[in-house]
């Protein structure tokens, strides 16, 4: 079941964002049917009052249905793009039904940003064109006091992974995409006006910092037009790489896009992929599904001349450290966070590109920037905030 684009642009528009509980109800009535197993017609809430689209488009979360008049109308901090960042945290798979303990060791940190990686709510949905559980999940995650309080404390950026784009390992055969795409823009208050908003897929660019200072944070969405993978019939293996090059990881949109923005000027990059990219050690979902994406992904980098690149990633349920100085014309260090409150009981796996063991246990991802040395810390910290991974980088290095 499709859905048409000038309902598409309705929802988009910021007079008439609605909340997350009644847009499906809508959008069935915009599609000329009624609530699902019944012939009658939907009623739709009013929306609640929206921020000013003159806002920043950079962070402007709240939950996915304020409770009241209060908490609908409630400031969240926003990413000033003038700051100079340096200090920096992420962390990914983030069950709204667990308990949330990390979050305050991650409030205590400080940090001036926080990227959320994927998998930041657990709302996998059995109707794709109704999507009840996912909205419930982010209704309450909005309502969690720990997230709630680190919210209205510090800046957050967000993409999405599998389970709160609806279905797991999901891709652009997803008939349900473009309504999670709405429910992700409501509660993360991502402006309709925004290069964001106004596009399928939920990828967006932020340079925060001036010349010097200037730190470049790529939202990649390896979901919305990403192509069915390979399953695999080897045991401990879910999929096996797949070399078609008519099979895309983020449409050609998306590539146009990263290509565009790599070519902009900045002294760091930090490219946030919600799966994996150089790990090689195991059969899950990562960039080495498609190897074709990844070498493209790799060349892209190169053709444009982007210096001071890193990756930020999430979705294993166990962080790690990776290198590869064997792609680009400089090392590429990958750092993957995850989970902030599920943690794997699944033992150690080969780690090809890999910099030491993988921290299994609850964690999230600290990256420290010290402009004047010209240094970049990255870091893992445990449940209670203390380091359990980190490696230190020249910034010159990450240079042709």
């Amino acid at each position: 079941m499709g859905i048409p684009d000038s309902y598409r642009m309705y929802c988009r528009h910021p007079a008439l964002r609605l909340t997350a509980v009644a847009l499906p109800w809508l959008l069935l009535s915009a599609c000329g049917s009624g609530a699902p197993g019944s012939g009658g017609t939907p009623v739709v809430e009013s929306p609640p009052a929206q921020p000013s689209s003159a806002q920043p488009s950079s962070a402007q979360p709240s939950s996915a249905q304020p409770s009241s008049a209060e908490s609908a109308a409630a400031e969240f901090p926003v990413l000033d793009a003038g700051s100079t960042l340096t200090r920096i945290g992420f962390g990914s798979c983030l069950d709204q039904d667990e308990a949330q303990p990390i979050l305050d060791a991650v409030q205590e940190r400080g940090f001036e940003l926080f990227l959320m990686l994927g998998d930041n709510v657990y709302g996998d949905v059995t109707s794709p064109m109704d999507q009840t559980e996912l909205r419930e999940a982010y209704e309450r995650q909005g309502n969690s006091p720990r997230f709630d309080r680190l919210r209205r404390a510090t800046p957050m950026l967000a993409v999405w992974d599998d389970h709160d784009f609806g279905v797991n390992d999901g891709g652009a055969t997803f008939v349900g995409r473009h309504l999670a795409e709405e429910l992700f823009d409501n509660f993360w208050r991502i402006p309709a006006d925004s290069a964001g908003g106004s596009r399928p897929g939920i990828y967006e660019s932020h340079l925060v910092g001036p010349p010097g200072h200037r730190t470049q944070i790529l939202l990649l969405d390896t979901r919305f037009f990403r192509s069915d993978l390979k399953k695999s019939d080897a045991e401990n293996r879910r999929y096996d790489p797949d070399p078609d090059p008519g099979k895309t990881m983020l449409g050609e949109a998306q590539w146009r896009w990263l290509e565009a923005e790599l070519k902009k000027p900045a002294d760091l990059r930090l490219l946030v992929s919600s799966i994996q990219v150089l790990a090689e050690g195991h059969g899950w979902e990562a960039w080495r599904t498609l190897p074709t994406e990844r070498e493209r992904l790799y060349d892209v980098i190169r053709r444009t001349g982007a210096e001071g690149l890193v990756i930020l990633s999430g979705d294993r349920h166990r962080a790690g450290l990776y290198l590869r100085d064997d792609v680009l014309d400089y090392p590429l260090y990958e750092i993957t966070s995850s989970s902030l409150n599920r943690p794997s009981s699944a033992p150690e796996e080969p780690g090809p590109h890999r910099l030491g063991e993988t921290y299994r246990d609850e964690n999230f991802g600290a990256l420290r920037i010290d402009w004047q040395a010209g240094s970049l810390e990255l870091e893992v910290a445990d449940i209670d905030g203390k380091t359990v991974l980190s490696r230190s980088i020249d910034l010159k290095t990450l240079k042709p």
